[in-house]
């Protein structure tokens, strides 16, 4: 069972795109534009084609989400046609996903370096030593 479900798929010929209404079923409230891009993508092999969600609408005591999305061949094309407002929240959607994803990318280099570094010891007649971890290797 797919948790899309295609309310409508139409070829808009006087606009030259594609209008794709559809229900995610179980994602009410966690679905991001983005993720729906990739989604609505691998559903409908739409590969190189431009994917512009319009609108994602949560509804009330249900746990679907029906968003609208077209479809443009050409990005000049898409950027006639529709507001630009559109186009900086995209942009702003992946420099966000992207300064999230180099967060955890650089608190995962942080947790391997930390585990690294020696310990050290004092012994009783106060001089450090380092102690290297032994990682299970006795060659």
């Amino acid at each position: 069972m797919s948790i899309i479900t295609t309310l409508s798929d139409e070829n808009n010929s006087f606009l030259s795109r594609r209008e794709i209404i559809c229900d995610f079923k179980g994602l009410g409230g966690k679905l991001k534009k983005l993720e729906a891009i990739e989604m609505i993508t691998k559903e409908f092999k739409l590969g190189e084609k431009l994917v512009i969600p319009i609108k994602l609408q949560n509804h009330t005591g249900q746990s679907k989400t029906t968003g609208i999305f077209y479809v443009y061949d050409d990005e000049t094309l898409a950027k006639k046609h529709l507001t630009p407002v559109i186009f900086t929240r995209l942009e702003k959607a992946k420099t966000s996903d992207e300064k999230k994803e180099e967060v955890k990318a650089d608190e995962k280099k942080e947790e391997v370096k930390a585990d690294e570094k020696p310990a050290k010891i004092e012994s009783s007649d106060n001089k450090s030593t380092e102690i290297k971890k032994n990682d299970g290797d006795n060659s």
